[in-house]
């Protein structure tokens, strides 16, 4: 049956909450795509070195563009990798904007791999005080966080993406599941030469 233009939308969006659970579960490599085939994605890793991955039909693809503090509302769903500010507020080191069908995915608050401190927080934007040093609530099952957002903080919004959009040179996050470490289970990959700051 061939798929509506509605429901195919709604089935990437859906994998999308797949893909920001596995980030919370497997390790990540970041890099820049040196070469990549229908079967397999080369990349000189952030620091330097070389890492490959096998592509498979199912791997998933997530694309990202720039965002702004403006695409930051209460009620948006968002994640954001942070680290401790002191008073028992968290800095931002990014955040992501999710579109409103993935409310709920990934929702928690989890440790994270950009430093010893570093914790992700998936949730809803609760108060939010957009001024010279903007500070937002984040609620999640459980808890919440009051995170600051400093203004040269990168602020990303992801959309279900396209393998044709990763092409050498293209910066990337690739998640491989705990059973297979050299699989690409998704790629997530800057639109418009970002660097996905997550």
């Amino acid at each position: 049956m061939r798929q509506t233009p509605f429901a195919a939308a709604a089935m990437g969006l859906a994998l999308l909450g797949t893909v920001v659970v596995a980030q919370a579960a497997s390790a990540r490599t970041r890099g820049t795509v040196s070469t990549i085939s229908a079967t397999q994605i080369d990349l000189k890793t952030r620091d330097g070195g070389s890492a490959s991955f096998a592509i498979t039909p199912d791997t998933k693809y997530v694309g990202e563009t720039t965002g702004a503090m403006s695409d930051i509302k209460a009620g948006s769903y968002i994640g954001t990798a942070a680290v401790p500010a002191g008073n028992g507020m968290l800095r931002a080191l990014e955040v992501t904007v999710f579109p409103p069908a993935m409310a709920g995915a990934g929702e928690g608050h989890y440790p994270w791999d950009l430093g010893k401190t570093s914790s992700m927080t998936n949730g809803t934007v609760g108060h939010l005080v957009v001024s010279n040093g903007n500070i937002m609530t984040v609620t999640y099952k459980g808890g919440e966080q009051k995170i600051m957002v400093p203004t040269n903080v990168p602020i990303v919004m992801i959309a279900p993406g396209t393998a044709a959009r990763v092409t050498p040179g293209v910066k990337v996050i690739v998640n491989p599941p705990k059973t297979d470490p050299k699989t690409a289970e998704f790629i997530l990959y800057g639109e418009n030469g970002i660097t996905p700051p997550q």
